[in-house]
């Protein structure tokens, strides 16, 4: 239905319904012819529709089984009163031709209302789509100046090429991860100093590299990252691991995901026992293992005096050897000492009160989350793996006076408030 927008202020609907067949020029004379005279000269339907203040009648009509129905509207720019009149006179209307009728009133509807409404919803899509296309635009410049920025990154390192961050050269320590997305994601949130291996089969590039550097092994956290992280332990010297949420892959991580999984990485002789993963090449055993040997290189240009005087050891006759005494243990100690065995080959950790009663038990892996998490209470902690550095930093932070594990791990600064406790100390 055409509305001149001009003249209408509002818009009279109106229900139909005959008991014979009728068409549309039957209606619109009906509601002429009855009306006329009704509302006297002012509001007489004609004289309206000469002067514009009534726009034209629509109908529509169908008809179905001897009867007619249909919707009548008629435009109007009266005030609301003479509106509201004009749409009462309607109702007044009983005959459509020779047929009997009945016209209902709807709604009188302001059609500066809709338009206004219309406008409003309009203007919202369009704004939607205004902030939509600002948005996407916004971030692919964002994304394609990032993109080249870390292309130009990128370099290639070693006889085979691997993709890195332009700081792999001069960083003491590195990040490994497994492939060249890995490395973008990386360099998209500032992180330049990784490297990829591009596969299971280490590189001799990263063997290499692991001997000199400080090494964190960061991996997707799938059966695929494990694989890869038993072939690095095994042929290079890892010192660090971290993994990816399980089931994510490190190129899709956020940054603060990135960051929470390094700082929460765990040494590589702790994660090796704790998957029972053979770590014979551990950087820290290799490192001890060739500064033996560079002192007992020292050690071979002997002297004379130093030969005879083990010639004349060899002739004296030999000494019974004097048995140590027998160690002596605290209550506390031996209590300690039967949570130990209790958790061995567990890989858990239990954390105990004042009264040595388990508060928690935990799986090694989350130890120093948990502790980070818990209240005051906690007075000694009893772990199936290696004492870490971060733990011991804990404890220092939580008052907690005791920690007990199977092995001390590289320790840059052992606490003088902790009990440190390994399982050799309490056999």
């Amino acid at each position: 239905m055409d509305i001149d927008p001009s003249t209408t202020k509002y818009l009279i609907s109106a229900r139909l319904s005959t008991d014979g067949i009728v068409e549309k020029p039957d209606i619109v004379g009906a509601i002429f012819g009855q009306t006329e005279g009704l509302l006297g000269d002012e509001l007489d339907l004609r004289d309206l529709q000469k002067s514009g203040r009534i726009g034209r009648i629509e109908v529509e009509v169908s008809a179905s089984k001897g009867k007619s129905e249909g919707l009548v509207y008629v435009p109007s720019s009266l005030d609301q009163v003479e509106t509201a009149i004009l749409a009462s006179s309607l109702e007044t209307i009983d005959r459509v031709g020779p047929c009997k009728a009945r016209i209902n009133i709807e709604k009188i509807e302001d059609v500066r209302v809709s338009k206004r409404n219309k406008i409003v919803e309009r203007a919202k899509q369009l704004l939607n789509e205004l902030l939509k296309q600002s948005k996407v635009s916004g971030i692919d410049l964002a994304d394609s100046v990032r993109q080249s920025v870390q292309i130009e990154e990128v370099v290639h390192y070693g006889k085979e090429r691997l993709p890195a961050g332009p700081n792999i050269e001069n960083s003491d320590a590195i990040i490994v991860l497994e492939g060249r997305s890995d490395v973008l994601n990386l360099l998209k949130y500032g992180i330049k100093n990784v490297i990829a291996v591009e596969g299971t089969n280490v590189p001799q590039t990263i063997v290499d590299l692991s001997r000199e550097k400080v090494v964190t092994a960061f991996v997707d956290g799938d059966r695929g990252g494990e694989l890869i992280l038993r072939e690095l332990l095994q042929v290079a010297e890892i010192d660090y691991v971290a993994r990816a949420p399980a089931g994510q892959e490190v190129e899709e991580l956020t940054q603060k995901q990135i960051v929470k999984c390094l700082r929460n990485k765990v040494g590589a002789d702790q994660f090796a026992e704790m998957l029972n993963i053979p770590s014979p090449h551990g950087k820290n055993g290799q490192k001890e293992g060739r500064r033996d040997e560079e002192r007992e290189q020292r050690r071979r240009p002997e002297d004379d005096r130093g030969r005879h005087g083990r010639e004349r050891e060899q002739r004296q006759p030999a000494r019974p050897q004097e048995e140590p005494p027998a160690k002596r243990f605290s209550p506390e100690q031996v209590r300690y000492k039967g949570v130990l065995e209790d958790l061995g080959n567990t890989s858990k950790a239990k954390i105990l009160n004042a009264s040595g009663n388990v508060l928690k038990e935990v799986h090694v892996s989350t130890l120093a989350d948990t502790l980070k998490e818990s209240g005051e209470g906690i007075t000694a902690v009893v772990l199936d793996g290696i004492i870490t550095q971060r733990i011991l930093d804990i404890a220092v932070e939580k008052n907690i006076s005791t920690v007990v594990g199977v092995k001390l791990g590289n320790i840059a600064k052992l606490p003088t408030n902790v009990e440190v406790l390994t399982k050799e100390d309490l056999s």
